[in-house]
């Protein structure tokens, strides 16, 4: 009887510890984990010599809709999302053809190009989802919908008033290359040529 207590109380321990151990690990069984990986790839580097003159911000809501030949809930899906976009406009100065003349100190400018939309940076906020039971969403239709989103703010960028806010811009860019020119001893001459692209 006396070593009774001697050989219980370490076993109630000893199971106290299992116990604790197990529903410690029991717990981390159900635990989200994630991981994050990233691999830098650099293609190439390219020179460039591009003039940003307007920015605008669009945010737009963009509808998605796909069925099969019935327009039916079974075979409908369809995306409801907001398109937040910055368009950079301006100039592509790798398309201006120019003349230079040392003798008369005088750079002529033949053709200069229109403007354009440089970039769009965009962000896509989706709202609705709605799939069918035959008609689900994959990751080809959501690439598919960020890139006509790109598309669609890409062309309400070149079709509105930043276009014509980048064209009352280029008299401002050449008063100021002008100015630079003229400081430096040379003259500017501009050809108002029809830009062929």
């Amino acid at each position: 009887m006396k070593y009774w207590k001697y050989i219980v109380i370490p076993l109630i321990v000893l199971l106290a510890i299992c116990a604790a151990w197990y529903s410690g690990y029991k717990s981390s069984l159900f635990e989200t984990k994630s991981e994050e990986s990233s691999t830098v790839l650099l293609n190439r580097i390219e020179k460039v010599m591009k003039l940003v003159t307007v920015e605008g911000h669009i945010s737009e809501v963009y509808s998605y809709k796909d069925h099969y030949t019935f327009d039916l809930g079974p075979f409908r899906k369809k995306a409801l999302l907001r398109v937040n976009a910055k368009a950079s406009i301006g100039y592509d100065f790798e398309k201006v053809k120019l003349t230079i003349n040392q003798e008369t100190k005088t750079i002529t400018i033949d053709e200069f190009p229109l403007p354009e939309v440089l970039s769009i940076d965009h962000d896509l906020d989706y709202y609705d989802i709605t799939q069918g039971t035959f008609n689900t969403f994959t990751n080809d239709d959501y690439n598919k919908i960020n890139k006509r989103a790109k598309e669609y703010v890409e062309t309400l960028a070149g079709e509105g008033e930043l276009i014509e806010s980048a064209k009352e811009q280029k008299e401002e860019l050449l008063s100021t290359i002008e100015l630079l020119l003229n400081g430096l001893g040379w003259t500017l001459v501009v050809e108002e040529k029809p830009f062929l692209g």
